[in-house]
């Protein structure tokens, strides 16, 4: 029988077989046929400690035995208070304001939105947002419009919003994306949005931490609020808990979601300053911030979310990173002549295959995604751009595993 599902990011003409998975733990799936499957991609970048993991389990068990859910509007509940005090405890000092949502799209809608509110409420008028060119911030129409323009929202481009855009900073071409940042900053917009060090669906390019700083001097300079996309790079993907970390870079809005629950619930936050709060507090209700969703800071997420940051303040999750990231440095060295632009930034590892400028659409991505999936390994390829980024639990033989069959790909290429 067909199945009544709609799959995202999936063409189902092609009529690509769509594996049930019936268990989870760890980094392996259970599929009902009893396949073992790795999960080299953490699901989408979300599962950081491993699938079912047993803290957060046990918090969202205790949790949902309590208080399902609250309209967060002139209301709360303890583990969103929990959650705010203990992220405001691990960010930057300067981040002072936890608001809450429920997904990476939305954590990036929330912080234009405020962005814009920020100026508004002032009456200053900035309203241009810049971007950094073959950057990706979701698919609600916010997040569309200050992403890269192509194949992902053509259909949608009446809903879309003008954006200034920065070159992405190649490798000896730095100085034209500052310049031309500096440039757009002279024109006074309210806020550059960017994906600190690495783009994601961009195509995993990487970017010195030193450019990232000074994009963020740049801003400062001219009043720029700097918006700090970590929804994927968040949670120690770079190696390090934040991406801006590395630059020495403490953003005006952070958004974070994806392994904020350790990748077991849909939540997200966006964390702002003092200074934007104070924007928009006044006695006056029309300067309210004006958004919400129905599951805003839903208890249970949040009790998941806490059990994630206790697992980070209480294991050695640092040091479970740096190990992947050494074994994978490892493990990557026999493909380097097998593909091109290899490349590592903490746990994420990324290559091209066959043709650098392959496109998002090219027949080689589902060509190879089928190869892992009988393969028994869950890798799915952003166009010709192959890339790892595992469960920080992933045992040693599994790792060695997932870089064995991408070999295998290789060699049969």
């Amino acid at each position: 029988m067909t199945s009544p599902v709609w799959h995202p990011f999936t063409q189902h003409g092609l009529g690509e077989p769509v594996p049930l998975v019936t268990r989870a733990e760890g980094a392996i799936l259970q599929t009902a046929d009893g396949r073992r499957v790795i999960d080299a991609i953490s699901s989408w970048w979300v599962t950081t400690h491993g699938h079912c993991h047993p803290r957060i389990l046990a918090a969202i068990r205790a949790q949902a035995e309590k208080l399902d859910q609250l309209i967060f509007a002139g209301w709360t509940h303890e583990p969103a208070e929990t959650l705010a005090r203990d992220l405001i405890a691990i960010m930057p000092p300067a981040l002072t304001k936890v608001f809450f949502s429920d997904s990476g799209s939305t954590s990036v809608e929330v912080a234009l939105k405020m962005a814009l509110g920020h100026f508004a409420n002032r009456g200053e008028d900035r309203s241009r947002i810049v971007v950094m060119a073959g950057s990706y911030h979701g698919d609600t129409i916010g997040g569309m419009s200050v992403g890269a323009r192509g194949v992902f929202n053509k259909s949608y481009a009446p809903l879309l919003f003008d954006v200034d855009v920065i070159p992405f900073p190649e490798p000896g071409a730095e100085q034209a994306t500052l310049d031309t940042l500096e440039s757009l900053c002279r024109q006074r917009p309210a806020a550059l949005i960017v994906e600190p060090l690495i783009l994601g669906a961009g195509g995993m390019r990487i970017y010195p931490a030193a450019v990232l700083r000074m994009m963020r001097e740049i801003c400062a300079a001219h009043g720029v609020l700097f918006i700090a996309d970590e929804v994927m790079t968040g949670w120690g993907r770079t190696g390090t808990l934040l991406a801006c970390e590395q630059a020495d870079v403490v953003p005006d809005l952070l958004c974070l979601s994806k392994g904020l629950t350790g990748g077991s619930l849909p939540l997200a936050v966006t964390l702002a300053t003092d200074e934007i709060f104070a924007s928009h507090l006044s006695e006056d209700r029309s300067r309210m911030f004006f958004h919400s969703s129905s599951y805003t800071a839903n208890p249970i997420a949040c009790a998941a979310a806490v059990a994630n940051l206790a697992i980070w303040r209480e294991e050695p999750v640092r040091e479970r990173i740096a190990d992947i990231a050494r074994r994978q440095a490892e493990l990557s060295v026999p493909l380097a002549e097998k593909v091109s632009n290899l490349r590592q930034i903490g746990t994420i590892v990324a290559m091209e295959v066959e043709q650098p400028e392959g496109s998002y659409l090219s027949a080689l991505g589902p060509r190879l995604t089928a190869h892992f999936r009988e393969r028994n390994v869950l890798l799915r390829p952003l166009g010709n751009t192959l890339y790892v980024m595992p469960p920080y639990c992933i045992s040693d033989d599994d790792l060695a595993r997932v870089y064995a069959v991408i070999g295998e790909a290789m060699e049969g290429m």
